[in-house]
């Protein structure tokens, strides 16, 4: 595989940008699809912003410093995008970011790339009445299995106060699926 320096620089090189971004695109596209997916809930809405990160990376990528990891740097711009498009939906809408998930939740039970059973609807809805921040810490621990040290780096925070978002986020997620 190849290094992620040499990537970077075939990137930034006119003679083979174009390969080495399908190179790049290869690597990452499933593992930032579920990123986003967890953010967004909809496949279609999760392509959507998929695409629209590989489109920004692509513009930006002479702007990549290398002051931390690219894969880092490639999920910050997913987590934006993805929060961008909740932002936006909201406002097209006139709801809530709230609201704009909720609906993405009732709906995901009519979409054909769920596959999920009423306990995962129910996480979901959990993971709904959290925080933004909170939402982001959970899911990329609990579906992603990410380091702290790398939630650090995309969400550029400390590793601290992304342990005790996700100990406040699991105490209120536990607390909403054992209530009633």
């Amino acid at each position: 595989m190849i290094e992620e320096v040499q990537l970077v620089a075939h990137l930034k090189s006119e003679t083979n940008k174009e390969e080495a971004f399908r190179a790049l695109v290869s690597l990452y596209k499933e593992r930032l699809y579920w990123h986003i997916r967890n953010i967004v809930k909809s496949h279609d809405d999760a392509d959507d912003v998929l695409q629209n990160t590989f489109i920004k990376v692509h513009k930006n990528i002479n702007n990549f410093k290398g002051d931390s990891k690219l894969f880092s740097w490639m999920y910050r711009i997913a987590t934006n995008e993805a929060i961008t498009f909740i932002n936006n939906n909201a406002k097209r809408l006139q709801v809530t970011n709230n609201e704009v998930q909720q609906l993405a939740i009732t709906n995901l039970t009519s979409d054909v790339y769920f596959e999920g059973s009423d306990i995962q609807i129910k996480l979901q809805e959990a993971i709904a009445t959290l925080p933004q921040k909170q939402q982001l810490v959970f899911n990329m621990k609990y579906f992603e299995d990410l380091k702290y040290k790398d939630m650090a780096e995309i969400l550029e925070t400390s590793e601290g106060a992304l342990k005790a978002s996700y100990h406040i986020a699991v105490k209120k997620i536990e607390t909403y699926l054992t209530k009633d």
